[in-house]
């Protein structure tokens, strides 16, 4: 039988390191209360909205070609304090600094159910270098998909909220580890912190006990990129910018007309008003143009988020990548 390719192979070294500084998994634990969780009932107007969702946004998608173009970039990790950061598309992204690979998100189905992925994704999941972290936000089936999962998992460590570490059990990976807010673990050189959304984690109706959030990855040089997974503004962004110097905040800009009318993500203007209140340097968008999830057109969130860009005299602060398009901070 022929060797595993690269990126299938446990990262030992890794994984020694975060099983002496982690909190380890309690499987079926329950999440710590959370003032910012959203409710599950929709509101107001609900059926109108779905309706419009459908015929405006839903499926004009599902009849058309998918857009985008997968990308063969060089992918070694850079052995320097820069972060390189490549989207992937919707919420996934590689985030490549001082030797270490990690990947957030992973999501390479081209369905979630009806929904059509409208753009391919920017690698190939074939193609990936080594992965030695995963970081998975929440439990949504847009930010948490088992076929990918399977297809990086290789012995190395996983990191979810409290909750979601279930689903992700004897899934091929080497530890699973569940934060609650503001907990910390250390992965080689990489220090790991889960911080607060407001949002909802339930994969199903039935289980709102899971935990979700974002993640601040700082390196050995104090350089820090953070994730917001999915959020709707909240007065938490101020206390994560206090948290670290964050030298690049990775913000969702899509899905903000939801279809139930609950507040459970952020429009463009929203997403620069939180990229302020953390005092980043540098910001680039996500969780838009990749699966059509809200009622706003495909179109809208970036044509919104450059308007605000000049008018808030962010060019050259707010980036833009394309999908597979590596970037360095």
């Amino acid at each position: 039988m022929s060797n595993p390719p690269a990126r299938k192979q446990p990262v030992r070294d890794l994984m020694t390191h975060l099983r002496q500084k982690s909190h380890l998994l309690s499987l079926g634990g329950r999440s710590a209360s959370n003032e910012h969780q959203v409710g599950l009932l929709p509101n107001k107007g609900s059926l109108r909205r779905n309706y419009h969702f459908v015929k405006r946004v839903l499926l004009p998608q599902i009849f058309s070609k998918r857009g985008g173009q997968t990308q063969r970039p060089d992918l070694a990790a850079p052995e320097s304090h820069e972060f390189r950061v490549t989207w992937i598309g919707h919420a996934s992204y590689l985030v490549q600094t001082e030797g270490v690979n990690v990947l957030i998100d992973p999501v390479w189905a081209k369905w979630l159910g009806f929904v059509k992925r409208v753009r391919e994704p920017g690698l190939h999941i074939e193609e990936l270098p080594p992965i030695h972290l995963v970081l998975i936000s929440h439990a949504h089936f847009d930010h948490l998909h088992l076929g990918s999962l399977a297809r990086v998992a290789g012995g190395q460590p996983i990191i979810t909220p409290r909750g979601v570490g279930p689903l992700v059990a004897r899934r091929g990976f080497g530890e699973v580890v569940e934060l609650d807010y503001w907990e910390k673990v250390m992965c080689g050189p990489l220090e790991i912190t889960f911080t607060p959304s407001k949002h909802w984690g339930a994969r199903m109706v039935h289980d709102v006990h899971r935990g979700f959030g974002g993640f601040l990855i700082r390196n050995s040089a104090g350089r820090t990129v953070f994730h917001c997974g999915d959020s709707a503004y909240f007065d938490g962004f101020q206390r994560i910018g206090d948290a670290a110097d964050i030298d690049l905040a990775m913000m969702p800009i899509g899905a903000y007309e939801s279809m139930s009318g609950r507040e459970v993500h952020m429009n463009p203007e929203e997403a620069v008003a939180a990229f302020n209140d953390m005092k980043a340097k540098h910001m680039i968008p996500m969780h838009y143009g990749t699966f059509p999830l809200g009622g706003e057109l495909m179109h809208e969130p970036l044509e919104r988020l450059a308007r605000i860009t000049k008018s808030s005299g962010l060019i050259g602060r707010i980036t833009v990548p394309g999908e597979g398009d590596p970037t360095l901070f």
